[in-house]
């Protein structure tokens, strides 16, 4: 089993939760009671991402943080197929597990196409949405986005991804606006689920997705009607170096009714600005 000696205990001072799953064991953070708040995490961040959010909300809400297969302290194995469809099979296995309703969600990153991708499969068990620098649709036409999955998909990719640790050791740092945020106690966390050529493996997964799993995207993006209705909320890094900031434009179409807040964050601004990402998910939670 792996040793978790690695992880801040005091800035993650949550109970761990495994739920077994097809491929390992998943682990998730369940803390507070109330109405059901489940954060979804991307690419390469883990449940530590949402440590802020969960430690103020669980005053009032349930606050659920899963970490998919290859991330965090879930397992990584390397027989598993890592597709955004298993991911959000197990997203739903724990829903299941957990016997959640009326789910507050929020997504980040990757975590939109699973979570979201959940969603619009399971429209009756979803009460709110909080987006946060994502997307649900295919990006073939987003030329950087589309070379560089294609880069990554590549034998030079993989090893970048596996042998070099690329992803959180020099693309994570990249992604920040305010790059004091990031001490080297913070990047430790993001840097420790992946110490091993062998735990890697999920990471290169995701950056071959954009490319690759271009028909996941269109099968979650046409069923995005049955979330018109509901309230949401979008939380928006301006200074996002990874995602263009004209998805937020996307995203205001796809959802017109959305609230939005603009902050002058990179991609990561629940590291950035946890407390302004906070006040603002409670306040839309408690006007809604």
């Amino acid at each position: 089993m792996e040793t978790k000696n690695w992880v801040d205990r005091l800035a993650y001072p949550f109970k761990e939760n495994y739920l077994q799953v097809p491929g390992g064991r998943l682990h998730y953070v369940d803390e507070g009671t109330g109405a059901p708040l489940l954060f979804v995490h991307g690419t390469p961040t883990w449940s530590f991402l949402w440590r802020h959010q969960i430690k103020e909300l669980s005053k009032q809400y349930r606050c659920i943080a899963v970490d998919h297969l290859g991330f965090g302290l879930s397992d990584k194995p390397k027989s598993f197929s890592y597709s955004l469809e298993d991911h959000r099979q197990n997203l739903g296995r724990l829903v299941d597990h957990l016997g959640l309703n009326k789910v507050n969600l929020v997504v980040h990153d990757f975590g939109g196409s699973i979570g979201l991708g959940w969603a619009v499969r399971n429209p009756d068990k979803v009460s709110r949405l909080v987006i946060m620098n994502t997307w649900m649709w295919p990006v073939t036409e987003v030329k950087p986005m589309m070379q560089a999955s294609k880069l990554f998909s590549s034998w030079l990719g993989k090893l970048l991804y596996i042998n070099f640790n690329l992803s959180p050791r020099f693309l994570l740092p990249q992604a920040f606006f305010q790059k004091e945020k990031l001490t080297k106690e913070i990047h430790s966390q993001y840097l420790g689920p992946f110490q091993k050529e062998e735990q890697r493996w999920g990471l290169w997964y995701f950056a071959k997705a954009l490319a690759g799993e271009a028909a996941y995207f269109q099968e979650i993006y046409n069923q995005r009607p049955v979330l018109l209705n509901k309230p949401t909320l979008l939380i928006w890094g301006k200074q996002d170096k990874l995602i263009p900031y004209s998805f937020l434009e996307k995203w205001k179409e796809t959802l017109p009714m959305a609230k939005v807040v603009e902050l002058n964050t990179g991609h990561f601004m629940q590291e950035e600005e946890p407390e302004t990402v906070t006040t603002a998910i409670q306040e839309f939670l408690t006007r809604t």
